[in-house]
Protein backbone atom coordinates (compact mmCIF):
# COMPACT_ATOMS: atom_id res chain seq x y z
CA UNK A 1 0.00 0.00 0.00
CA UNK A 2 3.31 2.43 -0.25
CA UNK A 3 2.06 4.01 -3.33
CA UNK A 4 3.98 7.38 -2.29
CA UNK A 5 6.64 5.02 -3.61
CA UNK A 6 9.91 5.20 -1.27
CA UNK A 7 11.81 2.31 -2.07
CA UNK A 8 13.23 -0.12 0.51
CA UNK A 9 15.88 2.03 2.14
CA UNK A 10 16.15 4.65 0.20
CA UNK A 11 15.34 8.68 1.33
CA UNK A 12 16.39 10.67 -1.23
CA UNK A 13 13.24 10.77 -2.82
CA UNK A 14 10.95 11.01 0.02
CA UNK A 15 7.37 12.34 -0.61
CA UNK A 16 4.04 11.60 0.56
CA UNK A 17 3.18 11.81 4.14
CA UNK A 18 4.86 9.93 6.81
CA UNK A 19 3.65 9.91 10.62
CA UNK A 20 5.75 11.61 13.76
CA UNK A 21 5.05 8.43 15.87
CA UNK A 22 4.35 9.15 19.21
CA UNK A 23 6.21 7.08 22.22
CA UNK A 24 3.60 4.83 23.71
CA UNK A 25 4.35 4.93 27.68
CA UNK A 26 2.43 1.97 29.86
CA UNK A 27 0.83 3.10 33.54
CA UNK A 28 4.05 3.32 35.01
CA UNK A 29 5.26 5.61 32.56
CA UNK A 30 7.95 3.49 30.75
CA UNK A 31 7.81 2.86 26.97
CA UNK A 32 5.51 0.16 25.74
CA UNK A 33 7.22 -1.62 23.34
CA UNK A 34 4.65 -4.02 21.88
CA UNK A 35 2.27 -0.95 21.77
CA UNK A 36 4.88 1.03 19.69
CA UNK A 37 5.21 -2.20 17.70
CA UNK A 38 1.72 -2.18 16.62
CA UNK A 39 1.78 1.48 16.14
CA UNK A 40 5.11 0.83 13.52
CA UNK A 41 2.66 -1.94 11.44
CA UNK A 42 -0.72 0.20 11.42
CA UNK A 43 1.37 2.63 9.59
CA UNK A 44 2.88 0.65 7.69
CA UNK A 45 -0.14 -1.38 6.52
CA UNK A 46 -1.69 2.28 5.91
CA UNK A 47 0.94 3.31 3.59
CA UNK A 48 3.24 5.14 5.37
CA UNK A 49 6.36 6.27 3.34
CA UNK A 50 8.61 6.59 6.37
CA UNK A 51 8.41 6.03 10.30
CA UNK A 52 9.40 9.30 11.90
CA UNK A 53 10.81 8.17 15.60
CA UNK A 54 11.69 10.25 18.76
CA UNK A 55 10.83 13.82 17.75
CA UNK A 56 8.60 16.26 18.97
CA UNK A 57 5.62 14.06 19.06
CA UNK A 58 7.69 11.18 20.25
CA UNK A 59 8.64 12.89 23.75
CA UNK A 60 12.16 12.74 22.68
CA UNK A 61 13.28 15.73 25.64
CA UNK A 62 11.81 13.38 27.70
CA UNK A 63 13.68 10.11 26.73
CA UNK A 64 16.89 8.36 27.93
CA UNK A 65 19.57 7.50 25.40
CA UNK A 66 18.46 3.70 26.23
CA UNK A 67 14.81 4.67 25.33
CA UNK A 68 16.09 6.75 22.57
CA UNK A 69 18.19 3.43 21.45
CA UNK A 70 14.94 1.49 21.47
CA UNK A 71 12.28 3.38 19.86
CA UNK A 72 14.72 3.45 16.90
CA UNK A 73 15.72 -0.15 17.02
CA UNK A 74 12.09 -1.34 17.27
CA UNK A 75 11.30 0.59 14.23
CA UNK A 76 13.95 -0.77 12.16
CA UNK A 77 12.83 -3.89 12.79
CA UNK A 78 9.17 -3.35 11.85
CA UNK A 79 9.73 -1.25 9.05
CA UNK A 80 12.48 -4.26 7.70
CA UNK A 81 14.17 -2.07 5.17
CA UNK A 82 10.37 -1.41 3.21
CA UNK A 83 10.14 2.31 4.31
CA UNK A 84 13.04 3.85 6.43
CA UNK A 85 13.50 4.85 9.37
CA UNK A 86 14.02 8.76 10.40
CA UNK A 87 15.07 9.13 13.90
CA UNK A 88 15.15 12.30 15.97
CA UNK A 89 18.80 13.46 16.47
CA UNK A 90 18.29 17.01 17.69
CA UNK A 91 19.74 18.77 20.55
CA UNK A 92 20.89 22.24 21.37
CA UNK A 93 24.27 21.39 22.52
CA UNK A 94 26.33 20.37 19.39
CA UNK A 95 27.92 17.21 20.84
CA UNK A 96 24.73 15.94 22.71
CA UNK A 97 23.73 15.94 18.60
CA UNK A 98 26.32 14.36 17.55
CA UNK A 99 26.05 11.68 20.32
CA UNK A 100 22.21 10.78 19.63
CA UNK A 101 22.99 10.92 15.78
CA UNK A 102 26.06 8.61 15.94
CA UNK A 103 23.85 6.18 18.21
CA UNK A 104 20.85 6.69 15.60
CA UNK A 105 23.25 5.54 12.89
CA UNK A 106 24.31 2.48 14.67
CA UNK A 107 21.07 1.30 16.03
CA UNK A 108 19.79 1.53 12.11
CA UNK A 109 18.09 4.34 11.45
CA UNK A 110 18.08 5.28 8.02
CA UNK A 111 18.14 9.26 8.57
CA UNK A 112 18.43 11.81 11.06
CA UNK A 113 16.08 15.00 11.67
CA UNK A 114 17.70 17.53 13.35
CA UNK A 115 16.35 20.21 15.10
CA UNK A 116 17.53 23.75 15.25
CA UNK A 117 19.00 24.12 18.88
CA UNK A 118 16.81 25.46 21.02
CA UNK A 119 16.92 27.84 24.22
CA UNK A 120 20.51 29.28 23.11
CA UNK A 121 18.95 31.18 19.93
CA UNK A 122 22.43 31.18 18.62
CA UNK A 123 23.06 33.18 15.49
CA UNK A 124 22.78 31.78 11.50
CA UNK A 125 26.55 31.91 11.71
CA UNK A 126 26.50 29.16 14.94
CA UNK A 127 23.24 27.40 13.46
CA UNK A 128 25.33 26.47 10.39
CA UNK A 129 28.34 25.62 12.07
CA UNK A 130 26.18 23.78 14.41
CA UNK A 131 24.71 21.20 11.53
CA UNK A 132 28.06 21.21 9.93
CA UNK A 133 29.58 19.44 12.61
CA UNK A 134 26.62 17.13 12.60
CA UNK A 135 26.88 16.34 9.07
CA UNK A 136 30.89 15.98 9.52
CA UNK A 137 30.71 13.58 12.46
CA UNK A 138 28.18 10.64 10.79
CA UNK A 139 27.11 8.68 7.41
CA UNK A 140 23.66 8.92 7.75
CA UNK A 141 21.73 11.22 5.65
CA UNK A 142 20.03 14.74 7.81
CA UNK A 143 17.26 16.17 7.49
CA UNK A 144 16.99 19.33 9.28
CA UNK A 145 14.09 20.61 11.76
CA UNK A 146 12.99 24.02 11.81
CA UNK A 147 10.30 24.90 14.40
CA UNK A 148 10.90 28.26 15.78
CA UNK A 149 7.72 27.98 17.83
CA UNK A 150 9.31 25.28 19.81
CA UNK A 151 12.96 26.69 19.34
CA UNK A 152 12.60 30.58 19.64
CA UNK A 153 15.08 30.49 16.47
CA UNK A 154 14.80 29.64 13.11
CA UNK A 155 16.70 28.93 9.90
CA UNK A 156 17.12 31.45 7.32
CA UNK A 157 16.53 30.82 3.80
CA UNK A 158 20.08 31.11 2.92
CA UNK A 159 21.17 29.61 5.95
CA UNK A 160 19.20 25.97 4.34
CA UNK A 161 20.38 26.84 1.39
CA UNK A 162 24.52 26.96 2.39
CA UNK A 163 23.33 23.84 4.09
CA UNK A 164 21.93 22.10 1.13
CA UNK A 165 24.73 22.55 -0.07
CA UNK A 166 26.28 19.76 1.59
CA UNK A 167 26.27 15.93 0.22
CA UNK A 168 24.68 14.24 3.93
CA UNK A 169 21.57 17.30 4.40
CA UNK A 170 19.26 16.41 1.70
CA UNK A 171 16.29 17.81 3.41
CA UNK A 172 13.75 20.36 5.87
CA UNK A 173 11.06 19.61 8.02
CA UNK A 174 9.79 23.29 7.57
CA UNK A 175 7.63 24.43 10.41
CA UNK A 176 8.20 27.62 10.26
CA UNK A 177 4.35 28.11 9.65
CA UNK A 178 5.25 29.75 5.54
CA UNK A 179 2.87 28.06 3.07
CA UNK A 180 4.82 29.83 0.28
CA UNK A 181 7.93 28.89 1.08
CA UNK A 182 9.08 26.19 -1.03
CA UNK A 183 8.49 28.64 -3.64
CA UNK A 184 11.47 31.06 -2.65
CA UNK A 185 13.38 27.82 -1.44
CA UNK A 186 12.96 25.21 -4.71
CA UNK A 187 15.24 28.09 -6.56
CA UNK A 188 18.05 27.96 -3.61
CA UNK A 189 18.16 24.25 -3.12
CA UNK A 190 17.04 22.73 -5.96
CA UNK A 191 14.95 19.68 -7.00
CA UNK A 192 16.64 16.83 -5.33
CA UNK A 193 16.19 18.91 -2.01
CA UNK A 194 13.31 17.36 0.02
CA UNK A 195 10.84 19.56 1.64
CA UNK A 196 8.65 18.54 3.81
CA UNK A 197 5.95 20.37 5.74
CA UNK A 198 5.99 20.28 9.46
CA UNK A 199 2.82 21.66 9.84
CA UNK A 200 -0.45 19.45 9.33
CA UNK A 201 -2.80 22.17 8.93
CA UNK A 202 -0.69 23.82 5.91
CA UNK A 203 0.30 20.74 3.93
CA UNK A 204 -1.82 20.81 0.84
CA UNK A 205 -0.95 24.24 0.13
CA UNK A 206 2.89 23.50 0.82
CA UNK A 207 2.56 20.66 -1.31
CA UNK A 208 0.91 23.63 -4.22
CA UNK A 209 3.72 26.17 -3.22
CA UNK A 210 6.08 22.93 -4.50
CA UNK A 211 6.71 21.23 -1.31
CA UNK A 212 7.08 17.45 -1.64
CA UNK A 213 5.17 16.05 1.49
CA UNK A 214 4.33 16.42 5.08
CA UNK A 215 6.08 14.56 8.51
CA UNK A 216 2.50 14.50 10.19
CA UNK A 217 1.09 14.42 13.48
CA UNK A 218 -2.53 13.83 11.81
CA UNK A 219 -1.48 11.10 9.74
CA UNK A 220 -1.33 8.83 12.77
CA UNK A 221 -4.91 9.21 13.45
CA UNK A 222 -6.16 9.33 9.66
CA UNK A 223 -3.61 7.75 7.95
CA UNK A 224 -5.88 6.89 4.72
CA UNK A 225 -7.29 10.61 4.25
CA UNK A 226 -3.82 12.15 4.33
CA UNK A 227 -2.53 9.66 1.73
CA UNK A 228 -5.56 10.10 -0.76
CA UNK A 229 -5.58 13.87 0.07
CA UNK A 230 -1.57 14.10 -1.02
CA UNK A 231 -2.23 11.13 -4.46
CA UNK A 232 -5.10 13.35 -5.69
CA UNK A 233 -2.72 16.82 -5.71
CA UNK A 234 -0.30 14.51 -7.39
CA UNK A 235 -2.81 13.52 -9.57
CA UNK A 236 -4.03 16.96 -10.64
CA UNK A 237 -7.17 15.81 -8.98
CA UNK A 238 -7.10 19.24 -7.30
CA UNK A 239 -11.25 19.07 -6.56
CA UNK A 240 -10.76 15.89 -4.85
CA UNK A 241 -7.84 17.31 -2.87
CA UNK A 242 -9.19 20.22 -1.30
CA UNK A 243 -11.92 18.66 -0.35
CA UNK A 244 -10.12 15.99 1.38
CA UNK A 245 -8.11 18.44 2.55
CA UNK A 246 -11.05 19.99 4.61
CA UNK A 247 -11.87 17.13 6.93
CA UNK A 248 -7.92 16.47 7.19
CA UNK A 249 -8.02 20.02 8.53
CA UNK A 250 -10.97 19.59 10.58
CA UNK A 251 -9.21 16.87 12.87
CA UNK A 252 -5.86 18.64 13.16
CA UNK A 253 -7.56 21.67 14.97
CA UNK A 254 -8.40 19.45 17.55
CA UNK A 255 -5.20 17.49 17.53
CA UNK A 256 -3.72 21.16 18.69
CA UNK A 257 -5.97 22.68 20.88
CA UNK A 258 -3.28 20.89 22.97
CA UNK A 259 0.22 20.80 23.27
CA UNK A 260 0.92 17.81 20.67
CA UNK A 261 1.67 14.74 21.06
CA UNK A 262 -1.28 15.25 24.33
CA UNK A 263 -4.48 14.96 22.01
CA UNK A 264 -3.02 12.79 19.15
CA UNK A 265 -2.09 9.85 22.11
CA UNK A 266 -5.59 10.46 23.52
CA UNK A 267 -7.00 10.25 19.95
CA UNK A 268 -5.18 7.17 19.72
CA UNK A 269 -6.13 5.89 23.05
CA UNK A 270 -9.75 5.95 21.67
CA UNK A 271 -8.99 4.27 18.66
CA UNK A 272 -6.89 1.04 20.65
CA UNK A 273 -3.32 0.96 19.64
CA UNK A 274 -2.25 2.79 22.67
CA UNK A 275 -2.12 4.63 26.00
CA UNK A 276 -2.60 8.07 26.49
CA UNK A 277 -0.33 8.37 29.14
CA UNK A 278 2.42 11.51 28.49
CA UNK A 279 5.53 12.12 30.78
CA UNK A 280 5.92 15.37 33.16
CA UNK A 281 5.60 18.07 32.51
CA UNK A 282 2.73 17.32 29.94
CA UNK A 283 -0.27 16.04 31.40
CA UNK A 284 -3.42 14.59 29.83
CA UNK A 285 -5.48 16.15 28.04
CA UNK A 286 -8.17 18.61 29.67
CA UNK A 287 -12.13 17.38 30.07
CA UNK A 288 -13.52 19.97 27.43
CA UNK A 289 -10.78 19.15 24.81
CA UNK A 290 -11.69 15.58 25.67
CA UNK A 291 -15.88 15.98 24.30
CA UNK A 292 -14.63 18.00 21.26
CA UNK A 293 -12.03 15.53 20.42
CA UNK A 294 -14.15 12.56 20.49
CA UNK A 295 -16.75 14.03 18.69
CA UNK A 296 -14.91 14.72 15.93
CA UNK A 297 -12.99 11.56 15.86
CA UNK A 298 -16.35 9.09 15.99
CA UNK A 299 -18.07 11.11 13.08
CA UNK A 300 -15.27 10.79 11.12
CA UNK A 301 -14.62 7.39 11.41
CA UNK A 302 -18.47 6.71 10.68
CA UNK A 303 -18.06 8.57 7.68
CA UNK A 304 -14.17 7.67 6.38
CA UNK A 305 -13.64 4.48 8.56
CA UNK A 306 -11.46 2.51 6.03
CA UNK A 307 -9.36 5.54 6.11
CA UNK A 308 -8.32 5.91 10.07
CA UNK A 309 -6.24 4.12 12.27
CA UNK A 310 -8.32 1.52 13.89
CA UNK A 311 -11.35 -0.86 12.82
CA UNK A 312 -14.90 0.84 12.48
CA UNK A 313 -15.63 -2.40 14.76
CA UNK A 314 -12.46 -1.27 17.31
CA UNK A 315 -13.71 2.40 16.74
CA UNK A 316 -17.44 1.85 18.01
CA UNK A 317 -16.07 -0.05 21.31
CA UNK A 318 -14.38 2.40 22.12
CA UNK A 319 -16.95 4.88 21.41
CA UNK A 320 -19.38 2.32 23.86
CA UNK A 321 -17.10 2.53 26.49
CA UNK A 322 -16.20 6.48 26.63
CA UNK A 323 -19.94 7.19 27.26
CA UNK A 324 -20.86 3.86 28.70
Amino acid sequence: MTSMLVTGRHISKLSGYAPALPTPFDEEGNVDAPAFEQLCDLQLANGATALVVCGTTGEAPTLSPAEHRELIRIAVAQARGRIPVIAGAGANATAHAIELTRDAEATGADAALSVVPYYNKPTQSGLYAHFCAIAQSTGLPIILYDVPSRTACGLADDTVARLAELPRIIGLKDAAGDASRPARLRPLVGTKFRLLCGDDGLALPYLAQGGDGCISVTSNVAPGLCRNMFLAWKRGQSVRAQRLALRVAELTAVLFRETNPVPVKHALALLGPMSPTVRLPLVGLSDPHRAELSKVLFRLCDEHSEQMIGSIEETLESRRRAVG
